[in-house]
């Protein structure tokens, strides 16, 4: 995704997730706003992930992958479990709030990918664009397209995306699925 958003926007949007986080830490819950005092962009549906970095190191990352809520209510929901729901950490502290960074990604709509084979897959790959979704049968996984930064070559990244799925690194089964989707990242 091309990065369209105003930067008015984009600095309410991170608003509303810091918000998020500081109602967490006082109240252990998240508390949405009005809806209708918020633009018309906020209102529409979208899909965002939000990742908290604290000296440039993951410290959570939740997301929705399609829009099935208003953008606001996505941002509050996914900045609240990033910071207090996250399984690989516990919830964030008053102290690590001080120094928290927090990055958005707003996801376009996923679409399916064609591919005859593994290396047709990874040959269609598009390094440091694509966000993808890998699934087969109960199995799922997602990268967003910033993981390219740790994982540049193609085929690693399939392979990483797969242990992050469930599956084995070197699986491959013809009844594996793909979506990639694009995303316009800021963060404050």
């Amino acid at each position: 995704m091309t990065s369209t958003t105003p930067i008015e926007l984009r600095q309410q949007m991170v608003k509303l997730v810091r918000q998020s986080i500081e109602q967490g830490l006082k109240m252990r819950s998240n508390h949405l706003p009005a809806l209708n005092t918020l633009p018309k962009a906020l209102r529409r549906p979208g899909a965002s992930f939000v990742t908290l970095e604290m000296s440039h190191q993951l410290r959570g990352c939740i997301g929705s992958l399609e829009a099935h809520r208003p953008l606001a209510e996505d941002l509050i929901a996914n900045g609240y479990s990033a910071a207090f729901r996250d399984p690989r950490f516990p919830p964030l502290s008053q102290e690590e709030y001080a120094i928290l960074e927090i990055k958005i990604s707003l996801l376009s709509a996923p679409e399916p990918m064609q591919f005859n084979s593994e290396s047709d897959l990874v040959g269609q790959l598009q390094p440091g664009v694509d966000g993808l979704i890998l699934q087969q049968g109960t199995h799922r996984g997602t990268f967003l397209p910033s993981v390219w930064e740790q994982l540049p070559d193609p085929q690693n990244f399939l392979d990483r995306l797969k242990q992050k799925a469930g599956l084995p690194g070197n699986h491959w089964s013809e009844k594996i699925t793909m979506q990639r989707y694009r995303t316009e990242q800021f963060s404050e």
